[in-house]
């Protein structure tokens, strides 16, 4: 397939889905399935043809908009109708009332406009409004474009500036100058070189780049060609765990019709350019998500981590010089390539530019997936976006960053999301984790168990980190069981900082910050363990009848 190829499937594929007055998206997501969503999307199907508007109105399949609590989720367009908690029965009602009546089903509507209002979506602009099983919806929202750009207009050169005029950082927690790695791999001597997206999500309770990954795969495809032409790398590996099926499946679809229609392989698009993709299968743990780890499972090796330098730029996957990007960094690409640097840069913050993703959980009315612009402060994600604590319960803290993050009180709710203003509070942007915690959560106990997270997923490779962390857990066990002293608190300090400071990789780095922040804003409940033998939540010290 040629360049102007391209165009002509785009246009053909818009006409297409012009000649279809309404268009009902259901998500089919591995929220939604386990809740029926295939039923609900037979059963649209079914409907249509009962009504006779099939020829009218197209029904398809599509990832997760985010409304991840209300599944299964139902978008009809055009208008953005969302319906929420959708039935095979309900589903019959929609067509009737939305499609042939052309009135919206009111009652079935999703609740909570404010969810949507304050965030900007450019990673997940096709969420919940693509098939992600067919190429050409990609392709009709602009997909490939960017792709076309570089290959017909574009140096590798040019393709890194732009990325360095964005000044988008990477999305996989340290937040590294992605135009400054992109040019080190390029400039690094020694061939083949490689591509690796990051696809392992191991922290608890966040999904971001799994569902970018089952809703929009063409855009982590395309990011990763983009990068490849830019660094000038021929083979890419997107490293996912195998806890993934459904993400597995998208992608892999997502491979195969890329190639078919020479979007990878050998000569893409008529051009010099080749570039292919394949998946790495990951077994689960946590420590894999660290980039040299990564490198060492791709290579069929044991998930651990290695001393830095050398870096990956330089040699990294079989020595060989490797650029390793988060897929949210990747799927950020196309749009800076055809928009420009200097429009992405203007998004955010002056030194923290563009949009992040994050899974909102805990105990919060409206939990979900969300992409804000960077600078939002928490106050507004916790409270417009996601409506407040549940039940009407006083709020106590956030914990940003999974199992790695810190713990921030309600003194600070109005501090700005970025890479900076987290770090100075103890927490890290980390993955995309955000989780709040109400008057009912007991800090210590919040700390024990992500310490204990910390422990059974650490690789056990450099002593800081496998023994100190096992020396913080046995505290804890004291004094959640009422054997704690007062000197606990000085030994919880000392030794949270040395495995900070000495820990070979970014597991034992950051895994004391929920320790940390709980002891720097929570301090006095740990006196209250310790002296009082008293948990204000209620929730340590418990008797085999579940009292205090």
């Amino acid at each position: 397939m040629k360049l102007a190829d391209l165009q002509k499937i785009a246009e053909q594929e818009v006409d297409f889905q012009r000649a279809y007055k309404y268009r009902i998206n259901v998500c089919c997501s591995s929220g939604c399935m386990p809740l029926g969503a295939l039923k609900v999307l037979e059963a649209f199907e079914k409907a249509v043809k009962e009504f006779g508007v099939e020829k009218e109105c197209k029904v398809a399949r599509t990832g997760c908009p985010g409304t991840c609590s209300v599944g299964p989720v139902v978008v009809v367009e055009p208008g953005d109708y969302l319906y929420q908690n959708v039935t095979p029965e309900k589903a019959r009602e929609i067509v009737r009332d939305h499609i042939v009546l052309g009135l919206p089903a009111k009652d079935l509507l999703y609740s909570n406009e404010q969810f949507f209002k304050k965030q900007k979506r450019l990673v997940l602009r096709n969420a919940g409004k693509i098939d992600p099983y067919r190429i050409q919806d990609y392709i009709a929202m602009g997909g490939y474009s960017a792709l076309v750009k570089c290959l017909a207009t574009m140096t590798p050169q040019g393709v890194i500036y732009e990325v360095m005029t964005s000044g988008l950082r990477g999305r996989g927690g340290a937040g590294f100058p992605t135009g400054q790695k992109w040019s080190l791999v390029a400039r690094a001597h020694g061939s083949p070189k490689y591509i690796v997206a990051n696809l392992d999500e191991g922290d608890p309770g966040v999904f971001a780049n799994r569902t970018l990954a089952e809703a929009d795969p063409h855009a982590i495809l395309e990011g990763m060609a983009i990068a490849a032409f830019a660094v000038g790398a021929e083979k890419g590996y997107i490293y996912i765990r195998a806890e993934y099926p459904l993400a597995i499946q998208t992608l892999q679809r997502a491979i195969t019709q890329a190639r078919s229609m020479s979007l990878l392989g050998n000569n893409i698009l008529e051009t010099s350019f080749k570039f292919d993709v394949e998946l790495r299968l990951g077994a689960g743990a946590f420590v894999a998500g660290e980039e040299t780890a990564i490198l060492a499972s791709v290579e069929g090796r044991r998930a651990m981590p290695r001393p830095r330098p050398p870096y990956p730029a330089n040699s990294g996957l079989w020595g060989k010089p490797t650029l390793i990007q988060n897929v949210e960094t990747l799927a950020n690409i196309p749009l800076i390539i055809m928009n420009g640097g200097l429009w992405f840069s203007k998004i955010g913050t002056p030194k923290c530019t563009g949009t992040k993703c994050f899974s909102l959980t805990g105990k919060v009315n409206t939990p979900g997936l969300i992409e804000v612009p960077m600078g939002i402060t928490l106050r507004e994600v916790i409270f417009d976006i996601g409506g407040g604590v549940q039940k009407d319960r006083k709020f106590k803290a956030v914990l940003v960053g999974g199992p790695s993050g810190g713990c921030i009180p309600e003194t600070h709710i109005d501090q700005p999301i970025d890479y900076e203003s987290l770090k100075n509070l103890g927490a890290i942007m980390g993955s995309g984790g955000i989780v709040v915690l109400d008057d009912q959560s007991c800090m210590v106990d919040t700390a024990k168990f992500f310490t204990e997270f910390c422990v059974d997923e650490s690789c056990g490779k450099c002593t800081p980190c496998r023994v100190g962390l096992t020396k913080i857990k046995g505290i804890y066990d004291a004094i959640t069981q009422g054997n704690g002293r007062m000197e606990d608190i000085t030994v919880l300090e000392k030794t949270s900082v040395y495995i900070r400071d000495a820990s070979l990789c970014g597991l034992g780095q950051t895994a004391p910050n929920p320790v940390l922040t709980t002891l720097r804003y929570f301090k006095d409940e740990y006196i209250q363990h310790i002296k009082d033998k008293k948990c204000p939540a209620g929730r340590c010290f418990k008797t085999k009848e579940g009292e205090q």
